[in-house]
Order: C-alpha cells, then structure tokens, then sequence
C-alpha cells in the first residue's frame, strides 16, 4: 500500500461512537516518495512541492496547483489541487477531482486508482453525502477486493447510513480478510446490536475479549449487548470493569455511567463525533 491516511471525522461517527477512533475511515492521500504523477523529475518535484503545502497551507496551495495545471502539470496538478480542495474544507469539490481524475486514467493503474476512489469517498464522507461515500468505496473495492481497510472504510458508510445487514456484511469481508481484529469485530457486534441480533453482538463482542480482555469498546459493547438481551446483571459486570480501566471524565466512563444505569443506546443512531484531527501515519 502507498498512501497516508489522515483522519476524516463524519466518516469516523459509528467507530467513535464505540471509542475506536484509530480505526479506518480516514482520507489517503498519495505517498510522496512514489511520485505517481511525476512523469519527469520536474514534474516530481513540482508534486511534492506542491501536495508539502497542500497538507499546510491548502488556501495558498490552491493557486500553486492551478498554475502548475496551466503549465502542463496534469493530473499531479490536478491531485494535489483536490487534496488543498479537502484540506480547504470544500469536500465536495475535492470528491468531483479524485473521481474525475480516476475516470480519467481509465484502465491504467488499478491500484492508484482504487486509492482515489478511496480518497473519493472520504471526500464524499466528509461532505455528509454518505451515499456517494459508499458507491466511490465500492469502485474502490471493485478494483481491490482484497483490501480489508476498504470494507471497513464501506462498512462504516453503510452504519452511518443505518443500513444494518450491508455493513455487517462489509465488516465480514473485512474479518474473513484480516481474522479476528478486534476493532472490526467491535464494529460488527454493534452493527449486530443496531440490526436487532443482541445474541450474535455477544458473540463478536466476546471473540473481540477473547485477544483483548481489557479493550473498553468491547466491554462497552459486550454490556450494552447484553442489556438488549435482557442480562442486566453480567452487563453490569462490564460496565464497572470499564469504569475501572478508563479516567473518570472520558467518552468510554461516561457511556459506562449510562450501561449502569441501564440506558442502552437508542437503535439505529449513530452519535456524532468531535473526533480531532491527526497527523496520519504511514501505512
């Protein structure tokens, strides 16, 4: 894989709703050290230049990337202008570039252009046009089905979107690809819990505490799973473990709080998320 990824925050709301805000659904942006649009040395080092400020300075990137796009720059130009676009705060447009620039490569590298459907669709996301995320990540996938960070990135749409069975269905490719993450298995119980299957958000809650006794989420999840069910006092058992593990002011102690007192989140809603941006790390 060749891309960094950056936090997007409305493509994050399920999986920071259940204290899993390092997970997927975050906006790739293309490596630098790769160059994909630098056909000459000029023109890669342009690019670089180029996506440098695009990440810093968006506002000033934006007249950088037009004039090199008048200078011949192509679709670098035009990359780098979409991701000043999203750095900028107008989603949308920076959406319309990255699938512009996919179609645009037509049969030609598959795999760059499964990241900018990718990126697209973070875009879209972003935008809150959870439907069009969706569609961009499965011409993502279309292109590389065998990327578990892009069924995930699907399967959080389709929650946000409260289309239950289809991401529970997105977070099975993603665990058939990746084998008991106890992030995705956190997700799919809840995606479970949502759908109204209380029983088998047990069982995923409980594989996930399997490999990680102590993961709060899973606990979290597990609890509110088993109060759905009727099991208020092995919920309990959660909830207090939680309260123990986390700070007492957290996201995590305070839906402890409410398992205690037995108020199970309301089905099919999705909180929003005040999850802050990151830096992005390489994957």
């Amino acid at each position: 894989m060749f891309f960094v990824r950056s936090p997007s925050p409305q493509a994050a709301l399920f999986a920071a709703a259940l204290g899993l805000s390092g997970l997927a659904s975050t906006w790739p942006t293309l490596a630098q050290d790769l160059n994909p649009f630098g056909s000459s040395p000029d023109n890669a080092k342009r690019y670089d230049d180029c996506m440098a400020i695009a990440r810093k300075e968006p506002m000033r990137a934006l007249p950088v990337a037009e004039k090199w796009l008048g200078d011949g720059g192509g679709m670098g130009a035009r990359h780098c202008q979409a991701i000043a676009l999203f750095e900028a705060g107008r989603p949308e447009q920076a959406a319309t570039q990255f699938e512009s620039i996919a179609r645009d490569l037509k049969k030609e590298r598959p795999d760059l252009r499964a990241d900018l459907w990718s990126q697209a669709g973070q875009a879209w996301s972003e935008a809150g046009q959870l439907d069009k995320a969706a569609a961009a990540q499965g011409n993502a996938l279309d292109l590389r089905p065998d990327d578990p960070e892009l069924w995930v990135d699907r399967g959080l749409s389709y929650a946000t979107l409260r289309e239950w069975p289809r991401a529970i269905s997105d977070f099975s490719r993603a665990l058939a690809l990746h084998p008991n993450d106890v992030e995705v298995l956190v997700l799919r119980a809840a995606a479970w819990r949502n759908a109204g299957n209380a029983a088998r958000a047990v069982e995923d809650a409980q594989l996930a505490l399997k490999a990680a006794p102590d993961n709060t989420a899973a606990l979290l999840e597990r609890g509110f799973s088993l109060l759905a069910r009727g099991d208020a006092a092995a919920a309990r058992a959660d909830f207090t473990k939680v309260v123990s593990l986390v700070p007492p002011s957290s996201d995590a102690a305070k839906r402890a709080e409410a398992g205690l007192q037995a108020v199970v989140p309301g089905e099919k809603t999705v909180p929003a998320s005040s999850r802050p941006a990151g830096s992005g790390d390489k994957r």
